[in-house]
């Protein structure tokens, strides 16, 4: 299980550093219990994706720290990783990108030979040894089988892997520049959303600035400028976060209105349930 978080302030490009970096248990700081890795998943001005990532802790990652405080992008896509399937290696690093898409994942599911059948020629594109990056490899191949509809492509991926694999959790945040897709299945791990305006902070502090015991983020270019979060916790400081249902699937696009609909309704067929003590479990 790992830990993931999504940002898109739609076509406005932003900052996102103090969420990376400079909280007192920001993703950097929540590396010291995810060990396994650490990206960075954003946009380019020609809209191509750009990752920074690399098989190690956040806080020992020195490109992870130079790229958490450079980067400039309308989405972010980051993540850090305690390995369920594959080793410690910059391809089973989060997030990864696919036909101008970035992609995270927090969860875990089994019968990996399986899922390479049903990949058949997209099997190519996966380049390590994750369930992560051959979940994404579903979701590119049924985003093409569906006329290009991501959300289309991650409902019918999702559900494929619910109905046949072994599945803990299929949470998810897919970007595309100017648009945001995150999907919440089954209830065993959280995700939560904040649509928030601009100029809306509570804590009179400028821009988005928002706390729990295990996740802090203050990014003041949010002043001014409307953004959607999707995080693992309900972060203190801001009103309006709210937990996705189980099979929820969002669709922020790029003027940050938000499409939202339980696509999957049934339970996974085979459900794994997390161990206990898990560091990843959320409520």
């Amino acid at each position: 299980m790992c830990r993931l978080f999504g940002l898109t302030s739609g076509t406005t490009p932003v900052r996102a550093t103090f969420w990376l970096l400079d909280a007192p248990d920001s993703l950097e700081a929540q590396s010291h219990r995810n060990v396994d890795g650490s990206g960075i998943g954003f946009f380019d001005s020609s809209g191509a994706p750009v990752l920074d990532k690399q098989p190690e802790p956040a806080y020992r990652d020195e490109e992870f720290i130079r790229e958490a405080r450079q980067a400039e992008s309308a989405a972010f896509v980051a993540h850090v990783r305690w390995a369920t399937a594959g080793g410690r290696a910059v391809q089973n690093t989060h997030p990864f990108a696919m036909q101008g898409r970035v992609m995270a994942h927090n969860g875990g599911f089994g019968d990996l030979p399986r899922l390479d059948e049903r990949l058949g020629s997209y099997a190519s594109l996966v380049l390590g040894d994750t369930d992560s990056e051959r979940y994404f490899a579903l979701i590119t191949q049924q985003t093409q089988a569906h006329g290009g509809d991501v959300g289309a492509g991650i409902t019918a991926a999702a559900s494929w892997i619910a109905e046949h694999l072994p599945v803990s959790s299929l949470n998810t945040i897919v970007a595309a520049p100017g648009e945001l897709w995150a999907l919440r299945y089954p209830a065993q791990q959280a995700l939560h959303i904040l649509e928030r305006p601009a100029s809306s902070s509570q804590s009179g502090e400028k821009g988005l600035h928002v706390r729990s015991a295990t996740s802090s983020m203050h990014a003041p270019a949010l002043d001014d400028t409307p953004s959607v979060v999707l995080a693992c916790e309900e972060l203190d400081g801001e009103s309006g976060w709210r937990m996705l249902a189980p099979g929820e699937l969002v669709h922020v696009r790029p003027d940050l209105s938000v499409r939202s609909a339980v696509v999957i309704t049934q339970p996974p067929a085979q459900l794994v349930p997390l161990p206990a003590g898990n560091p990843n479990i959320d409520t």
